[in-house]
């Protein structure tokens, strides 16, 4: 026969289980929607005058935009795995696209967003790219849809850069029929989701890939931007002659073509035309899953958060893609609409991607956890001018970081060099004053936030 202690012990199990689920059965439901290297070329953040995105701004019109948000690295594992952890890349040495945080032995255990909600009675679920790559981990998700692809058999190469370029450099309108395309496909599988009945709270991730490279999308996207309408980003010929040789390094990538080529081989339009085509093809999903979140069910017991994992280049300081520690890398749309908010907000003050954990546990009603970094929200979401002392930290690499206040961003690299741009006056950070003394004090204020600690790379266990 079984011991009294072993039943007991039984009876404590099954109790604290079903406390678990009566406790989650009135809990908001949360819907989050990633986009892959969405900068702020969207229409309710004004970074592009040909930006068509009309879903994205319908969100926004109904909860709180954060117009200074920024991500924790300008790159997808760091930044993503920083997200979901809640914690700095300084802190889980996780710099680069390589490794996997759990393939690590001091992250391997780490709790991850959604892993703490289902251990709280939620259910969880995702399609597309919420981790770098195709990853998909275990313990943050019960249920598993679609997976990202960068490519697909059908897709037909479209420019010729060069015998040594990366196809994923290509761009332009495909032609199959659009509900073949992966971010389609994964937008109904979490249509499907909304659609269906849940028995307690639930927590979808769905994750966009494009505007990601390769640009790929229907040919109707691509006619909302007519080439002879494109306006190119406005940059600066001597934009880089007062950086220090540690920008130009750490912001080496030989993977995009040089500026140069887009300029030469008439490009620059065509490709920034891809851009936008491909950034309202995503606009479109993010429609296609609110209309079904609004008719649904769930539609009033609902968090949406939406977000970019990072910006991205299209020739601005003379280069292309992300991995910088500027503002065209860091800064990203973000979005929370809270169910029952009765009016938009826009919150300029400084926030970080990172906060998404926090302030969710805070929404949903979860017990707290003190060693997440990042910081809830929930002041500036009751009210966007309150008070708020903590600026946006980005990491780029060990030891590289840049500091986003509400006027200022301030870098500083591994070898101590800085770049300090004044976002009164230089919105596109044209004029690096770090070289003035006058404003020696602004950047000691700003230093105070670097990270006391930068932890060695993360490596890969060993077996």
């Amino acid at each position: 026969m079984r011991s009294h202690t072993a039943i007991s012990l039984t009876l404590t199990i099954l109790l604290s289980s079903f406390s678990t689920l009566l406790n989650a059965a009135d809990k908001p439901n949360v819907l989050l929607i990633a986009i892959d290297d969405l900068n702020d070329w969207v229409g309710c953040l004004g970074g592009h005058p040909q930006a068509r995105t009309p879903h994205i701004d319908a969100l926004a019109s109904r909860g709180t935009l954060f117009t200074n948000a920024h991500c924790q690295a300008p790159i997808c594992n760091p930044s993503r795995t920083s997200l979901m952890l809640g914690l700095r890349p300084s802190t889980t040495g996780i710099y680069i696209n390589q490794p996997w945080f759990r393939s690590t032995k001091q992250n391997k255990d780490r709790v991850t967003l959604s892993q703490y909600f289902h251990q709280h009675g939620y259910q969880t679920l995702t399609t597309g790219k919420i981790y770098h790559g195709s990853r998909v981990d275990k313990p943050s998700f019960e249920v598993v849809g679609p997976l990202p692809g960068q490519r697909q058999k059908i897709d037909e190469r479209l420019v010729t850069i060069g015998k040594t370029r990366s196809g994923l450099w290509d761009y332009g309108a495909q032609e199959y029929d659009e509900d073949l395309f992966g971010d389609y496909v994964d937008t109904s599988w979490g249509i499907e989701q909304l659609q269906k009945d849940h028995d307690k709270p639930f927590f979808l991730a769905v994750g966009l890939y494009r505007p990601h490279v390769p640009w790929y999308a229907p040919q109707r996207f691509f006619d909302k931007h007519p080439l002879k309408q494109i306006s190119l980003p406005k940059v600066l010929d001597n934009d880089r002659d007062d950086l220090p040789p540690a920008a130009t390094e750490l912001t080496a990538n030989p993977t995009p073509p040089a500026h140069d080529w887009f300029i030469e081989q008439n490009q620059w339009k065509p490709a920034v035309q891809a851009f936008l085509a491909s950034s309202s093809f995503t606009d479109d999903q993010v429609g296609r899953l609110m209309e079904a979140l609004n008719k649904s069910k769930y539609s009033k017991n609902t968090i949406v958060v939406l977000y970019s994992d990072h910006g991205f280049h299209l020739g601005e300081k003379q280069r292309w893609a992300k991995q910088s520690l500027w503002e065209r890398s860091t800064r990203v749309p973000f979005i929370i609409f809270q169910p029952g908010q009765k009016q938009a907000q826009r919150c300029a003050q400084p926030v970080e991607l990172m906060s998404i954990y926090p302030t969710l546990l805070d929404l949903c009603d979860l017990p707290a956890r003190t060693e997440l970094e990042g910081v809830s929200l929930l002041p500036l979401l009751d009210d966007p001018n309150s008070n708020w002392e903590h600026p946006a930290i980005t990491t780029y690499q060990r030891h590289n970081h840049a500091v986003r206040s509400r006027d200022f961003r301030y870098i500083r690299y591994a070898d101590g060099s800085e770049e300090l741009y004044d976002h009164r006056n230089d919105p596109r950070e044209w004029h690096n004053l770090a070289g003035n003394s006058k404003y020696r004090e602004i950047m000691d204020e700003h230093s105070k936030w670097l990270p006391k600690e930068n932890v060695p790379e993360a490596r890969k266990n060993s077996k």
